[in-house]
């Protein structure tokens, strides 16, 4: 028997080997798709809660900074894992790849928990402290304690799409999102106004339809999971907290959670500005949230597939890949942007009717959907550039920028401008603090660029 033996190369990940167009289409197209679908129902979600009445929908705009921290919590720990994940398969580290996946998910677990705790607790104080009118509250309660209680399926769907997304099967993620949120849409009515027999929830019908659509994307991203992904092992048996892991982890989550959560913050703030105006202001607000998920969304599905592509190749030592990425992405991007600018300048009084919006609404939100959407002009840039921040391991830029964005501009200038020239002048608060991201985002990236990229091996 001979005693030579073949040793055989490791197979050549397609983030490192395949053209950057190719590579970025294949990795955010499901993903852009799939986040469309998220928006459309996030959409739909307020449509059928507007049929109700104003009131719920201005409890369901109330909500939405905690909804919008249960997604920063989640999204922001998945971003560390994401980074550090790939990182390890660039560098040839299955064992520490491993490591973060599962000690993502027992992350997950433990955010999970705190907004349990929140949904029993804390849920009726929150609202108290936005408005007094009782009508207002108690639509608030009814729907946001759902949320939270069951919010198990929202960070549960992430954390298994992203460990789906970090070995480059994207496609996966395409159908659990996808699925979940047709769930979701289809439940809406049935559960809201007690169609083909089922009793007529109301607003809890709306929260049940999204936590269930949540819950069997949940199941479904990890049976692909472990049906579909040779890559990462996810199974826990055995399992203990990894100290050294939670803390890379935590390096690169920490700073997107708090510059994700800063959203809710600055939307909070702006709840607190408008409602001195009237609920219907706040209202405003909240369906340009939700209608500008749909512009947003898509740039945020490219991000999700550039992540993975940046940081496997900061591991591999490509400087040429990193920035032929950051340079399709960026024009993508804002071409994204442009098309949003152009519907929102066009067509805002189409846009709110979707809503069913009475005349008061219509006069407040039409310019306020043509003022804000001039920030669509810088924001694409913006959103990928902190995001190549995040997947080189320097998620505090990132959160420079948004804290410098949301809390120094965005919510003193709405306070300033409210209080000087009136609820119109409000709404320039968003596009004066995006051009201010801009220069900012610009100089952070020279800086990482000369220290972290420029050094690299150019051969891609």
């Amino acid at each position: 028997m001979s005693e030579t033996t073949v040793t055989r190369q490791p197979e050549q990940n397609k983030m490192g080997t395949m053209p950057i167009d190719r590579l970025l289409i294949s990795m955010s197209l499901p993903m852009i798709i799939s986040m469309l679908v998220q928006a459309l129902y996030n959409i739909i979600d307020s449509v059928f809660v507007a049929q109700i009445n104003e009131a719920a929908l201005a409890a369901v705009s109330m909500a939405f900074p905690i909804q919008s921290l249960m997604i920063a919590v989640s999204t922001g720990t998945c971003v560390g894992v994401n980074a550090l994940l790939s990182r390890c398969l660039g560098e040839q580290r299955p064992e520490e790849a491993r490591l973060a996946a599962v000690n993502g998910i027992f992350l997950a677990v433990l955010g999970a928990l705190a907004f349990l705790l929140f949904g029993v607790f804390g849920v009726e104080p929150y609202f108290s402290s936005q408005t007094q009118d009782p009508v207002i509250v108690e639509y608030g309660v009814q729907y946001l304690r759902i949320c939270t209680i069951f919010s198990f399926g929202i960070f549960g769907e992430i954390v298994f799409e992203r460990i789906l997304q970090s070995t480059g099967r994207t496609i996966y993620n395409m159908f659990s999102q996808g699925i979940g949120a047709i769930t979701n849409i289809i439940l809406d009515p049935i559960m809201i106004f007690g169609l083909f027999g089922f009793p007529a929830m109301g607003i809890r019908g709306a929260a049940a339809a999204t936590v269930i659509g949540q819950i069997f994307a949940m199941f479904l991203s990890l049976f692909f999971n472990l049906k579909k992904n040779k890559d990462v092992s996810i199974s826990m048996k055995g399992f203990r907290p990894h100290s050294h892991t939670i803390k890379t982890i935590y390096a690169v989550g920490v700073p997107s959670i708090i510059m994700q959560s800063i959203t809710s913050v600055m939307t909070y703030g702006m709840n607190m500005i408008l409602i001195g105006y009237s609920a219907t202001a706040v209202t405003v607000l909240g369906i340009y949230f939700k209608l500008q998920s749909f512009i947003f969304m898509p740039v945020f599905g490219l991000n999700n597939g550039m992540i993975p592509i940046i940081a496997y190749n900061y591991g591999a030592r490509s400087r040429k890949r990193i920035m032929g990425t950051a340079r399709l992405s960026i024009g993508i991007a804002v071409g994204i942007m442009l098309l949003g600018f152009g519907i929102f300048q066009l067509l805002p009084t189409q846009l709110l009717m979707i809503f069913n919006a009475s005349d008061s609404l219509l006069s407040m939100g039409v310019p306020a959907l043509r003022l804000i959407s001039f920030s669509f002009l810088f924001a694409g840039y913006n959103i990928i550039v902190g995001s190549v921040f995040q997947a080189m391991g320097n998620g505090v830029y990132s959160l420079m920028t948004s804290i410098a964005r949301q809390l120094v501009c965005i919510l003193p200038l709405a306070y300033f401008f409210s209080h000087t020239w009136g609820l119109n002048s409000v709404w320039y608060a968003f596009p004066l603090a995006e051009i201010m991201s801009t220069l900012l985002s610009t100089l952070l990236f020279k800086r990482i660029y000369n220290k972290k990229i420029r050094p690299l091996d150019a051969a891609a």
